[in-house]
């Protein structure tokens, strides 16, 4: 997904409730366009891994030869499949064996994503990533319907050990969507992120990404020059 996917209302840093006897989300508020950079081919490692005060997603080891930065999009379809027929064999290869670091970074496309990406923080360390995993897998469910989306995104929730409580708690935490949308805001502003999946590989951005393939051609060469 590109920029011209950004939905025009935008998302303001407070909560509405969604409808009677719905959660109060942080969606159905509208996200304010990013202001992007030129798209930068590469990027410094030390800048792009500097902290933003959003605690990185996280998966390999922190020492491994190759760091791999995806921002992504909870409701973005291209995200999806890379998530689903990508990146198990990423994770096979690369990650279980600690070859890449292997980060991953919200920038919501519109409100639904930024209420996904809430949900999978609030999920806790050990939960986060299997809930994204579900999230993706299920993202018809939840993403594209055009009934009110908060029941089906509850009940995904639940699985992962939500209750009523604890969903609506996540989805009112102001200062969590603060923290996302400003990390989305500096991967425009200053990384050129304008579409999602992105991906940076030691810096550098990976054109492509739609297969292992595309992974090992930049990967490889790394792990490989001594």
């Amino acid at each position: 997904m590109t920029q011209s996917d950004f939905r025009p209302e935008g998302i303001r840093r407070r909560t509405v409730l969604a409808g009677a006897g719905t959660a109060a989300v942080a969606f159905g508020l509208g996200i304010v366009p990013a202001r992007f950079a030129l798209a930068a081919d590469e990027v410094p490692v030390a800048e792009l891994m500097q902290p933003d005060g959003l605690k990185d997603l996280t998966l390999g080891s922190p020492d491994a030869k190759v760091t791999v930065v995806e921002y992504a999009s909870m409701t973005c379809g291209h995200c999806a499949r890379f998530h689903k027929s990508v990146f198990p064999e990423l994770k096979e290869k690369y990650i279980d064996t600690n070859k890449i670091y292997f980060v991953m970074r919200e920038f919501p496309l519109d409100n639904l994503a930024a209420a996904a990406s809430m949900l999978a923080r609030c999920a806790g360390d050990d939960k986060t990533f299997p809930l994204i995993s579900v999230l993706f897998d299920k993202q018809a469910d939840w993403a594209f319907v055009k009934s009110n989306p908060v029941p089906a995104l509850r009940e995904i929730a639940k699985q992962a050990g939500f209750t009523k409580e604890s969903f609506d708690a996540c989805l009112k935490d102001e200062d969590l969507l603060d923290k996302i949308m400003k990390r989305r805001e500096r991967a425009s502003s200053v990384f050129g992120v304008n579409s999602t999946p992105t991906f940076f590989i030691n810096g550098k951005k990976l054109a492509g990404g739609t297969s292992i393939e595309d992974f090992s051609k930049v990967i490889d060469p790394i792990l490989n020059a001594g």
